[in-house]
């Protein structure tokens, strides 16, 4: 098995310029925190497939759980987390709540997700 071997600076210069630069164009970090706890939603294998659900069909909790061979209670907990992160949106029919991809943004993100690991 061969060692892989990682590239080291060596030079102890600081290049003041480009420091600078890019210390006036980074976002705030609350900004960076924010980013985190969305990336965070896309780290849970079963908020990945519902969102991959909701990608192809808006669908209702009884759908999912079915779809996902979980309990309505489970598919709910996790509707609600990636309800508060913005990723999904629902509209109520009756008594029959539909849950979808809250806006081509989030659609945006998972399929470009899905692109990068099948390069």
């Amino acid at each position: 098995m061969s060692e892989i071997i990682q590239p080291v600076c060596d030079c102890e210069v600081i290049h003041d310029e480009v420091v600078e630069k890019v210390r006036n164009q980074m976002p705030p970090p609350d900004d960076f925190y924010q980013l985190a706890g969305l990336y965070k939603m896309f780290a849970d294998n079963t908020r990945l497939r519902i969102l991959w659900a909701l990608n192809c069909s808006g669908m209702c909790v009884c759908d999912l759980a079915v779809l996902l061979g979980m309990t309505k209670s489970a598919i709910s907990h996790q509707l609600k987390s990636l309800r508060l992160a913005n990723l999904v949106s629902f509209e109520k029919q009756g008594k029959v709540v539909y849950y979808s991809l809250a806006d081509s943004h989030v659609k945006d993100i998972f399929e470009k997700g899905f692109e990068h690991i099948h390069e």
